[in-house]
């Protein structure tokens, strides 16, 4: 490259494994201004830094044809080829089967910025307006899939709308682990539609109410003591995917106008994670 690096830029050994995954350009393009490897660091550049599209530097490639890029590969199912054939490769890398027997679920409400677009409400058990990520990982934290829609909608409303996709994509998950909110109806719908097992992962009831008697001082002191992050059986796994999509700066708050536009940063975030594992940037 003629230009200084950025920070978010892919090294050589990264785009030697995403470029077959990149659809190549058109047999029949008179010239070609770009090269793909420069627009998929300009697109990972705005996830990094979090800059709007039309703040892209100059030294990078225009910014509308890297939205054009960006909004096409999403439409044409782009995004989630390469999340899925990063993954098996990842998998392959920790001595794991392609494919996963067991996944997680969870969601995450977060605030929307001031932009226009559908799917907006408000979480009334988070106090948040804005929208709602669900996602599926497996064991290991890697994404298999995503939704985002308005935070008003119930876990299960939006756990439904994602996995009904998925119908037939993993024949060999067996088994869903999920906290209280993928309960009671969500057990039967996922062994109907997916014939897969939910197990529920409760958080563990603190027993110090019922101590009767003991000092108050005590008491106050276990309360504190047992307060803040616990991490539960598996779903401490999703919650670190959750925390690792919100590190990129673009994700800590929805700043997309459709929800589609959310879910492929999502995917985009999920597969920059990965390569850094099939290529460390420093050995």
């Amino acid at each position: 490259m003629s230009r200084q690096t950025y920070p978010s830029d892919l090294t050589d050994a990264q785009w030697a494994i995403l470029e077959p995954l990149i659809p190549p350009a058109a047999p029949d393009a008179p010239h070609l201004m770009y090269e793909r490897r420069e627009i998929a660091n300009a697109m990972l550049y705005v996830l990094r830094s979090g800059c709007p599209w039309r703040m892209l530097p100059h030294d990078l490639p225009a910014w509308d044809t890297v939205y054009w890029y960006f909004r096409r590969w999403q439409r044409e199912g782009v995004w989630e080829q390469i999340l899925h054939a990063l993954r098996k490769q990842v998998r392959i890398q920790h001595d794991r089967a392609p494919e996963p027997s067991a996944a997680i679920i969870d969601s995450q409400s977060l605030k929307t910025s001031a932009v226009r677009g559908p799917e907006k409400g408000y979480d009334s058990g988070k106090k948040i307006w804005g929208r709602k990520r669900h996602i599926l990982v497996d064991t290991q934290g890697n994404v298999l899939a995503v939704k985002v829609t308005a935070a008003s909608r119930s876990d299960q409303q939006g756990g439904k709308r994602m996995l009904e996709l998925l119908v037939g994509l993993f024949p060999r998950i067996k088994l869903v682990w999920g906290d209280s909110h993928y309960a009671g109806d969500m057990i039967l719908w996922l062994l109907q539609h997916l014939g897969w097992l939910t197990e529920t992962i409760r958080r563990p009831v603190d027993s110090s109410s019922d101590q009767g008697t003991c000092d108050l001082a005590t008491t106050k002191k276990e309360n504190a003591s047992s307060s803040g992050f616990r991490p539960l059986p598996r779903r401490w796994v999703v919650e670190r995917s959750l925390a690792w999509i919100t590190r990129w700066r673009r994700l800590c708050r929805d700043h997309e106008g459709l929800p589609a536009s959310s879910e492929a940063f999502i995917m985009l975030a999920a597969s920059r994670r990965m390569l850094s594992l099939l290529a460390p940037p420093f050995p």
